[in-house]
């Protein structure tokens, strides 16, 4: 909160010495407003870093889930014993899951997982396999399976992303040194023995 009242103040104290007059405070206490306002609409780098550790941690979730299912675990203590072992931001829910599971829930439990990118269709699973009574393990496995694909693909597309646009603060060196140096040099020839 001070932070943004700090950068709103100093936005109109430079705008008011950059337009050098009074009237140059009206536009700086516009500035002051915008850049508050897209502040206020920044995500703390404290959530930022949970909501990447979840996610992260959801492929091993599953993986946990499952084979504590496979060992007879009922899904309530197996999704208890992951969250302990697991612990963060993603235990921390997986435990809610446990706790809602313990108490009866069984389609509600599943939501507390809602808000990691991801986890839909571990919720979708989850829920499918309590109301069919399909294996929940084997679901869990393939689940875990596809999101570290998901995940390669996702790095493998930045790193190609990142690749293209190392290539364009480059190709802005290069082609002014390929225009001085190369072009010219031809064009004021040319042009010395045309004039």
């Amino acid at each position: 909160m001070m932070r943004r009242i700090f950068i709103a103040l100093a936005c109109v104290m430079a705008g008011t010495c950059y337009a050098g007059h009074w009237w140059g405070v009206l536009p700086a206490v516009v500035a002051a407003y915008g850049i508050d306002r897209w502040l206020r609409k920044q995500e703390p780098a404290a959530v930022r870093a949970q909501r990447a550790r979840a996610q992260a941690d959801l492929p091993l979730a599953a993986d946990l889930l499952a084979a504590a299912l496979r060992a007879g675990a009922p899904v309530d203590r197996a999704a208890s014993a992951v969250a302990e072992a697991l612990g963060g931001p993603l235990g921390e829910r997986i435990d809610r899951v446990g706790r809602a599971l313990r108490l009866g829930a069984d389609a509600e439990a599943w939501t507390h997982l809602a808000d990691v990118t991801g986890s839909a269709r571990l919720i979708a699973a989850a829920i499918r396999s309590s109301t069919s009574g399909g294996a929940l393990a084997g679901a869990f496995t393939r689940l875990a399976d596809d999101l570290r694909a998901d995940r390669a693909v996702t790095a493998e597309s930045a790193a190609r992303r990142a690749g293209v646009l190392i290539v364009l603060p480059l190709g802005l060196c290069f082609l002014p040194a390929f225009l001085l140096a190369g072009l010219a040099p031809v064009v004021i020839a040319v042009l010395g023995d045309v004039l």
